[in-house]
């Protein structure tokens, strides 16, 4: 027979481990760089979300800007391992390699995103593709001091060459998850279009550092004087490694 408490009390339930997470609020209209690269390293769904739906081009204009000021300050650590013309030619390379691959890709973006079905905007997918790049560029400052402690105990060039290609697709891969966001909140399942898309832009990066050579070492030229393909240009300097001087590329 229960008692009066027995009786009294209801069952007690078993309570959720998990607590439900908080929505994120939107980004202010007036949000400054600081705000938004905050979201970018914190909240990236809201800055996808805040860029989608965006009206003004200030926004991704902040993202690019900053974008570009990283990546000549990680150019700076590049140019660090040969010196001399290589500490403004680096630092200038790197910036209009980044910028020319992103505005030679954003039209086919665009298109593909379209072909998706992801209702957005010219001016949005301009805006995830600069948050791409900004995402990218702050990875790369990351690893900045790692690069350069080697490029200061190192003469090889085609070391040197692969831990910085080795950063840069770390760098890339990561920031390429941010379509994730923008398909999520455009509610497309479709992603496939932009997979392909991803393995079209790495490639458009990788050609254009053959294209603005010499990046990394000297040469008596700013720019190349021969057409190559990238794979063709790395291979001959890592097969002549062993007898390729420090003053060439």
């Amino acid at each position: 027979m229960n008692t009066p408490n027995e009786a009294t009390n209801p069952p007690s339930t078993p309570e959720s481990s998990i607590p439900p997470q908080p929505v994120s609020p939107d980004l202010p209209s007036d949000a400054g760089l600081g705000m938004i690269l905050d979201a970018l390293l914190k909240r990236p769904e809201t800055l996808i979300r805040f860029l989608c739906k965006a009206q003004s081009a200030r926004r991704w204009l902040l993202l690019l800007i900053f974008a570009l000021f990283a990546y000549a300050l990680y150019g700076l650590v590049i140019g660090s391992f040969s010196g001399g013309q290589q500490w403004m030619a680096a630092p200038l390379k790197v910036s209009i390699g980044g910028l020319l691959s992103a505005l030679i890709c954003l039209p086919s973006l665009y298109i593909f995103a379209c072909l998706t079905g992801a209702e957005i905007s010219l001016r949005g997918i301009a805006g995830v593709l600069f948050a791409i790049l900004t995402l990218s560029s702050l990875l790369l400052l990351g690893f900045a001091p790692v690069a350069w402690v080697f490029s200061q105990s190192t003469d090889s060039i085609a070391f040197i060459g692969t831990l910085h290609l080795a950063f840069w697709l770390i760098a890339t891969s990561f920031s390429l998850r941010l379509f994730g966001h923008m398909m999520n909140i455009l509610r497309v399942s479709d992603r496939k279009h932009l997979r392909v898309w991803s393995a079209i832009f790495i490639f458009v990066c990788l050609q254009m550092t053959t294209a603005l050579r010499p990046i990394i070492g000297k040469s008596e030229h700013l720019l190349p004087t021969e057409k190559k393909f990238f794979l063709t240009h790395w291979f001959e300097n890592i097969s002549n490694n062993s007898t390729l001087p420090r003053e060439r590329y």
